[in-house]
């Protein structure tokens, strides 16, 4: 009887071992089926993105998706953890970690299936709604854009007066011979590039032909050469010409008839919004000649400085970049004055209005349409209210209409950005508020986040890099130092763009931002956390996907969870070293089991020795802890395969 007994134990064993076995091998190819099924649905999202505003149950969708991008990539991560780059025996000894993967990735796939059908039954996206929707998109944004000029041009600002002088002189537009001269005004969204250009181009007199063309990022080549010709010829020599030739052949016929035109004329032409280096190499080969000799202008206006550095007309005409600077303290504080009907000496009365006024131009940062954006919520508001509303400004961007056009010029360049730069760009809201940003410290993190692609034989700091100077050319972020080779050491997120970045962050469930005046965010999933100030856990948070935790310190806290607990088992990046808290040499004995860890910046005031279980962490590749008391380095760290960057004291 008992020997019967053991025996069908035995054969129950290996039945359910051999349908683990079965299960587990079966895994690779449900993989690869979860991948391009995620693919197809992310080129979905493009959609989803344009049109979820209109559609609550689109964004709701959009919203599974991502999130279940999301638990893909951390299933496919301890896939390749404990599967994929274990040996055969090590694999045959971890049969039951494989198994809970494979159950897993069958979960996922179900999931994605699920997700996928769901699409098709509601009916939210059809493959030809994917090119309306993102027309629809840029037409909205083009709008927005051109409001937010009208708003800025109608706020008769202080302080433009130099500033058109300035670009006049850069123009030297009373010289009558030489080649066209190009001069671009660059500078961030909301600064008021488009209003300057528009009062130095209504102020030519002495051109025979002037053109304002305002370039949208969805650029048609047959509807800019309408509006150059409307703009140019006028009338119903216009009209004429325009009806003259229809159907494949008008664009080429068009493009040759303003090339003629052109050449002989004193022009002065306006691009304004200029946002891809293609379309500008298009219009300057099929339109503009240098061998114009007249003393003709073209003036671009750009957000990307890289692009403006490329806009030449050939090596005999000349280029200048005009780099347009926020308005000075004293004209941002009396336009937001003027525009809430207040004046100096109400703040020489009251004294705590001179303090709210004062955050209030540095939270704006001198930009006309983020003053403007503010004043919007302030004008019908006692100045007893100023404050509760200043520091309600980034819940306030998802409700407030006021601050719609702010929002809605921040996330114009955001929707810009390739989306290798998305994710980047959004990381940067975990730093805290004027914080400053060390480039190879973001470099290194954005690497172990795996937001940097290789290409090309290049190594992952050059790639790194070359998002980061991205990003300042598009003025996105802004600099802080440069070393002595004039190259960006630091940057700093202007106040507005970073709470526009948080609100996109909390609707994405990609960052979590909590500081000592917030309260977290309930319930959501997200895969990056910052804390600044005390420690205050949120339950409602899943610890055991956040795939980064930055903790910034005013005062000693004691984290809870622990740092190195198996519920922070999907970390990648740990950054405490401004953190004011103890961390124990019992709470670092546990760091083995966070084996996706591949980035630790710390300063361990009570460590003096790094425990052996740091050979476990075979992805992490960079360790720094200059800053902390550890004198000695366990043997095990010589196993660490993928570290490329090890800073110690």
């Amino acid at each position: 009887m008992a020997k019967s007994l053991l025996v069908g134990a035995i054969g129950k064993a290996a039945s359910a071992a051999a349908n683990k076995m079965s299960l587990v091998m079966g895994v690779r190819k449900d993989i690869w089926f979860i991948k391009d099924e995620l693919e197809t649905m992310q080129a979905f999202l493009v959609a989803a993105e344009a049109m979820k505003g209109k559609d609550m149950v689109l964004k709701v969708w959009a919203k599974q998706v991502r999130d279940l991008s999301y638990n893909i990539e951390d299933c496919l991560g301890e896939f390749l953890v404990h599967v994929a780059s274990a040996s055969k025996l090590r694999k045959l000894m971890k049969l039951k970690d494989r198994h809970r993967i494979a159950m897993q990735i069958r979960d996922l796939k179900s999931r994605v299936e699920e997700v996928s059908s769901r699409n098709t039954r509601y009916k939210l996206i059809q493959k030809d709604q994917i090119t309306r929707a993102i027309d629809e998109r840029d037409s909205c944004m083009e709008d927005t854009r051109n409001q937010s000029a009208s708003k800025i041009d109608e706020a008769e600002l202080v302080g433009f007066s130099e500033c058109k002088q300035k670009l006049i002189d850069h123009l030297h537009v009373h010289a009558n011979n030489g080649p066209p001269r190009v001069v671009c005004v660059v500078g961030m969204g909301g600064l008021g590039k488009t209003t300057l250009t528009r009062k130095v181009y209504e102020s030519m007199d002495n051109f025979s032909s002037c053109a304002w063309i305002t370039i949208s990022q969805s650029f048609i080549r047959l509807k800019f050469l309408k509006d150059m010709i409307e703009e140019l010829v006028r009338g119903k020599e216009s009209e004429k010409l325009l009806e003259e030739k229809v159907g494949r052949d008008q664009v080429e016929y068009l493009t040759t008839y303003l090339k003629e035109e052109l050449l002989e004329k004193r022009y002065f032409v306006v691009l304004d919004d200029l946002w891809n280096i293609d379309d500008w190499e298009w219009i300057t080969s099929t339109i503009f000649s240098s061998s114009n000799r007249i003393g003709s202008r073209i003036m671009v206006t750009t957000r990307d400085a890289g692009l403006a550095k490329k806009c030449t007309l050939g090596p005999s005409s000349t280029q200048l970049n005009y780099e347009h600077q926020p308005l000075e303290t004293n004209d941002a504080i009396n336009l937001l004055l003027r525009k809430t009907r207040k004046c100096e000496e109400d703040m020489t009365k009251d004294e705590s209005m001179r303090k709210i006024v004062t955050k209030i131009v540095k939270k704006s940062g001198g930009l006309p349409l983020a003053i403007l954006t503010i004043e919007g919520m302030l004008a019908t508001k006692a100045i007893d209210q100023w404050k509760m509303i200043y520091d309600q400004i980034p819940l306030e961007l998802d409700s407030d209409k006021n601050l719609e056009p702010m929002k809605r010029m921040v996330t114009l360049s955001y929707n810009h950005l390739p989306s290798h730069l998305k994710s980047c760009f959004l990381y940067l809201s975990l730093f805290p508020e004027d914080f400053e940003i060390k480039r190879r410290c973001l470099v290194e993190r954005w690497i172990a986040e795996g937001f940097v692609i290789t290409m090309g034989g290049l190594s992952a700091e050059d790639v790194g890099n070359s998002y980061f100077h991205e990003l300042i050319n598009r003025s996105m972020i802004q600099p802080i130092k440069l070393n002595l080779e004039g190259k960006v050491k630091s940057c700093r997120v202007h106040d507005i763009v970073r709470d526009v970045m948080i609100s996109i962050c909390r609707d994405e469930s990609f960052a979590c931002s909590i500081w000592n005046k917030s309260t977290g965010v309930a319930g959501d999933n997200f895969r990056h956390v910052a804390y600044e100030g005390s420690w205050c856990p949120n339950k409602g948070l899943d610890w055991s996907h956040v795939r980064s935790l930055t903790v910034f310190g005013e005062r000693p806290m004691k984290p809870a969870p622990p740092l190195f607990s198996p519920d922070f088992r999907m970390l990648r990046v740990l950054d405490i070293h401004d953190a004011l808290f103890e961390v124990t040499q019992k709470d670092i004995n546990t760091i083995g089991s966070l084996r996706h860890l591949k980035y630790v910046n710390a300063q361990f005031s009570n460590i003096y020795k790094i425990p052996r279980s740091i050979g476990k962490l075979q992805g992490l590749q960079t360790l720094d802890i200059r800053d902390g008391h550890v004198a000695s380095l366990p043997t095990e760290i010589t196993k660490l395969q993928s570290l490329r960057s090890l800073r110690c004291s």
